[in-house]
């Protein structure tokens, strides 16, 4: 995946913590995603169509999602109810919006899904043949991962609705569940 697919997630993600949250943001060590499993509690994931296409997806714990959704909404969250999750889906369509911003401007044109929230570790997502890169934010909070998988629309290739589309599998039942 091209670096400048990457920068405008970073550069929305860092500025929206930092107007929504006051969050001092510290970029980690890009990696890539070899496992299709979730690893957070939380994870936001939002669909992108257009010349930019795939799927992007914020993963946090419980505590830092809790964290910032309490700062955001200006009230003390101590459980992830619905209110909750709807706070941090939102963080991440803001982040997402912002950098759809950044494409457009350099004149690439992408469209965003409505947010999806999963909680729990172990959701398995396939991104298919998309690589997956990661980058950790470390805030004051805690830590919000952007697992990025995205391709640029070659020239003269169609736009149909059904560009990309991520596959969520739950995990398995426990006996007695």
């Amino acid at each position: 995946m091209d670096v400048k697919l990457l920068n405008p997630f970073i550069q929305a993600a860092v500025e929206v913590l930092k107007a929504e949250v006051s969050a001092e943001v510290t970029r980690g060590d890009i990696s890539m995603q070899k496992s299709s499993l979730t690893s957070d509690d939380i994870t936001v994931l939002i669909n992108l169509v257009g010349d930019v296409y795939g799927v992007v997806m914020y993963g946090l714990h419980k505590t830092t999602c809790l964290h910032l959704v309490s700062k955001i909404m200006g009230q003390e969250f101590t459980e992830l109810n619905s209110l909750a999750q709807s706070g941090m889906a939102e963080l991440g369509n803001v982040i997402s919006g912002q950098a759809t911003i950044r494409f457009s401007e350099t004149g690439y044109t992408s469209n965003i899904s409505t947010p999806t929230v999963l909680t729990g570790k172990g959701v398995e997502i396939s991104t298919l043949d998309f690589p997956r890169i990661v980058v950790p934010l470390t805030t004051q909070y805690g830590v919000l991962t952007v697992h990025l998988a995205l391709r640029v629309k070659k020239p003269g290739e169609p736009h149909t609705p059904d560009e990309f589309i991520s596959l969520i599998t739950a995990p398995p039942l426990k006996k007695g569940s």
